[in-house]
């Protein structure tokens, strides 16, 4: 890939359509350094140094908490190759890693730290250190975060967050279990960043259903953990009844735009009566522009607001793709050879034999290409 190819193309980006490029796949329970790969629902891509990485959202279960790195071999016409460079484990604040829930109690409770659900992770746009969220653990009264983490793993800071988001034991307020930090993206300059709920918080009514749809919040950080504004965004009513006892539909992950637009990746997850899911996967464009700051209203049900305007870019289910599997990261590649932006996608496989983890690559067709 050339220089110009790697720098950034923040400021000027728009997104009119999606071409899809090609697909990579890593085996079921791939083992590298020390560690099975799967879990896979983060990913982002720095254009100083063409690498990419991926969180884990393993819960210390399988391996500690954990980031690979990697290189992405494709190009507008194919997608060559994944190859995994290299896992780095994170590091809580006393340079420990962070524990799963078997030996939670045996580390003595809340000295033990915390027991990660890592679902984003991004590059620092300024420094190119790691951030990264976790939705936390409810069932042991740990609220979800964001961290920041130098290359090697090392913890660096926590972003203060709003006090909406602390969890409250005793009663269904804040949010809910394995539902809240689901997205995490900067702004292009990375002087802010955007923080993502897959889903709505207690307060804020109920979960998306076949019936209807739900509100998500998404705030926008400074990097200090200044409140910039917050936002109502709508998720879709789950498309389809499930046969067995489960489905869903939230938030998977944000990308910033611009200033004002991002990318929202809504996933739905439907259980078939053999218990296997099916994945529902679109692409959205929201804008902010004309949304209500919600950050001072304490619940949004029977409140008056105006949530973001959102449209369709991409239903991956209508895209004729062989197999469309959990995706859960979606993240800015390096530009393509004719200077448009490239996009990837990667799948969570949830360490689960009925699933995959793929990588789907794709070509950024300009809004005013279209």
């Amino acid at each position: 890939m050339d220089g110009d190819r790697l720098q950034p193309a923040s400021a000027g980006r728009s997104v009119g359509s999606l071409r899809f490029i090609g697909e990579q796949r890593i085996p079921l329970d791939y083992p590298f350094k020390g560690s099975i790969v799967g879990g896979l629902s983060g990913i982002d891509y720095d254009p100083r140094t063409n690498s990419w990485v991926m969180e884990s959202d393993d819960r210390s279960e399988v391996n500690p908490a954990r980031f690979y790195s990697a290189r992405l071999d494709y190009d507008s016409e194919d997608f060559h190759a994944v190859e995994l460079t290299g896992v780095t484990y994170f590091r809580q604040v006393d340079g420990s890693l962070y524990p799963g829930v078997a030996d939670f109690p045996q580390r003595g409770g809340g000295r033990g730290g915390e027991v990660p659900d890592i679902e984003s992770i991004r590059f620092d746009p300024q420094d190119s250190s790691i951030w990264y969220s976790s939705e936390g653990y409810r069932k042991l009264g740990m609220g979800p975060f964001v961290k920041q983490a130098s290359r090697d793993g090392a913890y660096l800071a926590s972003l203060p967050l709003a006090p909406m988001f602390h969890i409250a034991t005793d009663r269904e307020l804040g949010p809910r279990d394995n539902l809240s930090f689901e997205g995490l993206s900067f702004s292009p300059d990375g002087s802010y960043l955007w923080v993502g709920m897959e889903a709505p918080l207690y307060q804020d009514g109920p979960l998306a259903s076949v019936q209807s749809g739900a509100m998500a919040r998404i705030t926008k950080y400074t990097r200090q953990g200044k409140p910039l504004g917050q936002y109502a965004y709508p998720l879709d009513a789950i498309p389809v009844a499930p046969a067995g006892k489960y489905a869903d539909n939230g938030v998977s992950e944000i990308l910033a735009i611009n200033d004002r637009q991002l990318l929202v990746l809504e996933r739905a997850g439907v259980q078939n009566s053999q218990g296997v899911f099916k994945f529902y996967i679109r692409i959205y464009e929201m804008d902010v522009s004309e949304a209500t700051d919600i950050g001072a209203i304490a619940s949004l049900q029977g409140a008056a607001y105006q949530p973001v305007k959102k449209h369709l870019i991409l239903n991956l289910n209508e895209s004729n793709l062989p197999y469309v599997d959990n995706l859960e990261g979606i993240a800015w590649g390096p530009r393509l050879a004719n200077g448009h932006d490239s996009l990837v996608l990667v799948s969570d496989n949830n360490f689960n034999a009925t699933q995959v983890t793929q990588f789907l690559a794709f070509e950024v067709i300009p809004q005013q290409a279209r």
